[in-house]
């Protein structure tokens, strides 16, 4: 228990002051708080926002009217959600590719099967829901907040995993397998941004970069030396890369990766994911909350225990420059997510879940019932942090419905997925959830 509380401790409870400060001052004088999350760093031809588009939105805020021939301008938000961000996303990744590439990743063969079905299920269920519903309250409303879709198939990893252990116990089957459903939920979570929501018009020939540097640090830093080594027991050629060189080219293949996906329309926030499984690795994982993971000693372990303190202050950013809403703006799309969230993704989990459990046979772990598939559906309806990331680029910050501003509306849907914790744990306890504390 104390692996999982330390790991929500490094990488949410800093988040999670963010918001709670963000909340406090949006609320308090929110035209201060949204002149610190627009506030231009810097006017550029290389990072950042479109400097037109941004001048008109807010350079009267700014006493800015004229900034020249530049075409970008690196914001607060945008180096917090578009260049920071990346980081966090590059751990997930990491934790998504062990589970698939290694020999016993969590996410491969017969054993993730149900799980992988269940996860299609906590997708499709919210985005039933959110959507029907949107359909139910008119055109006017389903024009506006359908873009959010994806805002209620997020899972938020870590606090999800830390629920599941007070409802079922650290050694009940439902906790890893609530654990793989998580992490299939971030591998789908990446590849829906990455589709559905691009930054800004689509130049794929960009991609060409970040395709280009992952090849090249792979084949000269990775592949090459140990190609080399052939025969040699003392690794050599590896060790010297690995001593003198160290994380360097990959973070210099990162940055023109990140670039690429920036230029190509492509969401920034996931230009490191081409990087990530190039970079050398442990034969086998241990899972992200145990306790031997801290241990493995692979460039890939080393560069994310170096990112460890980076990013909790990156999350306390995050959730300082994004979750700032004024309670007056919780409107229709915030009962949509929360409706997403609280009702599609039990009944999405259960009823695929069951589908492949029972009909395709595909089975259960030892132990655990078909009911315990609702209790898990109710756990992995906390979204918080890649439902307020997928709800902040979802949404223009100026789209209205009626009076209320759609993006807000949305992120407060995110913020108060926190009450699935407490549904959680009443579903335990209603459907007689026997823990398992070994």
């Amino acid at each position: 228990m104390y692996r999982v509380w330390n790991f929500v401790t490094n990488y949410s409870l800093l988040l999670i002051a963010g918001a709670i400060i963000a909340l406090i001052w949006a609320n308090i004088d929110a035209y201060s708080y949204h002149h610190i999350v627009e506030y231009p760093l810097w006017f550029n031809d290389l990072v950042g926002t479109d400097a037109t588009k941004w001048v008109k939105k807010y350079g009267e805020d700014f006493h800015i009217t004229e900034i020249g021939d530049v075409t970008r301008v690196l914001t607060t938000h945008y180096l917090v959600n578009d260049v920071l961000m990346a980081f966090f996303f590059a751990i997930a990744a990491k934790e998504v590719w062990e589970a698939i590439i290694l020999k016993n990743g969590s996410l491969r063969g017969k054993k993730a099967a149900t799980p992988l079905f269940a996860t299609f299920g906590g997708m499709a269920g919210p985005i039933a829901v959110y959507l029907g519903l949107a359909m139910l309250l008119g055109s006017e409303t389903y024009d506006a907040v359908s873009r959010g879709w994806a805002i209620p198939t997020a899972t938020d990893i870590a606090f999800s995993y830390l629920v599941g252990r007070l409802v079922f116990g650290a050694g009940h089957p439902a906790v890893r397998f609530l654990l793989l459903l998580a992490i299939a939920d971030d591998a789908a979570g990446l590849i829906i941004l990455a589709i559905f929501y691009p930054s800004g018009d689509l130049a794929p020939q960009w991609l060409l970069l970040s395709l280009g540097a992952a090849i090249a640090v792979y084949l000269l830093f990775n592949f090459l030396p140990r190609r080399m080594d052939r025969g040699d027991q003392l690794r050599t050629k590896s060790t010297w890369v690995r001593q003198k060189l160290g994380f360097w080219p990959y973070l210099v293949a990162g940055a023109l990766s990140w670039y690429g996906f920036q230029e190509s329309g492509l969401h920034p926030a996931l230009g490191l994911l081409p990087i990530v499984p190039t970079i050398p690795h442990a034969d086998r994982a241990f899972g992200i909350f145990s306790e031997a993971e801290q241990y493995l000693t692979d460039l890939l372990n080393h560069i994310e225990h170096i990112l460890k303190h980076p990013v909790e202050i990156i999350l306390f950013f995050f959730g300082l420059l994004n979750a700032g809403v004024e309670f007056s703006s919780i409107g229709s799309p915030t009962w949509l997510v929360l409706a997403g969230l609280l009702i599609g993704k039990p009944f999405g989990v259960l009823l695929f879940g069951w589908l492949a459990a029972s009909p395709m046979r595909l089975g259960l772990p030892a132990g655990m019932r078909t009911i315990d598939l609702f209790v898990i559906g109710c756990v992995a309806a906390i979204g918080f942090t890649v439902s307020l990331f997928i709800a902040a680029v979802a949404f223009d910050s100026t789209t209205m419905l009626g009076d209320v501003r759609v993006q807000d509306a949305a992120k407060m849907g995110a913020l108060f997925s926190f009450a699935a914790a407490i549904i959680s744990i009443v579903a335990g306890k209603v459907t007689r959830v026997q823990k398992q504390d070994i």
